[in-house]
């Protein structure tokens, strides 16, 4: 049996992945913060919805004149707001901020360890299924 078949399986090594990604890209950050003229990068966000390929947006449709039409944005969801950066860039060129870097690589360290242990319960899960099944 192939667990890399199964669809939450699948989902969640795309996610190991991309924070393997982005653990090396902010490594980078810290390494070049000294660096004059290097401007830090971040990956593009992971989403879900995105990774399970679901690009179709569903639009409420109105069958009544009396159906009011609701505060969120197209397909259900609220606008995104971006929050702007509030760091300036050093005099040498250099926009990366060490505490800012280290907050992200904590960050993603938790959300690795949290996808390593949801994969641990399901393969238990999985196995213990298995067991009673025979």
């Amino acid at each position: 049996m192939d667990l890399g078949n199964l669809g939450l399986f699948k989902l969640m090594s795309r996610k190991m992945d991309w924070l393997t990604q982005r653990q090396e890209v902010l490594s980078q950050n810290i390494a070049n913060a000294d660096t004059p003229d290097f401007k830090g990068r971040d990956l593009k966000p992971f989403s879900f919805r995105d990774a399970l390929g679901d690009n179709r947006r569903l639009t409420p449709a109105s069958t009544n004149p009396a159906h009011l039409a609701g505060t969120r944005g197209p397909g259900g969801t609220a606008k995104e707001e971006r929050v702007r950066d509030p760091y300036e860039t050093a005099p040498d060129g250099n926009n990366v901020v060490l505490e800012d870097q280290m907050m992200r690589m904590s960050q993603n360290s938790m959300d690795y360890q949290t996808i390593t242990n949801l994969y641990k319960k399901q393969v238990a899960m999985i196995k213990s299924a298995i067991r009673s099944g025979s």
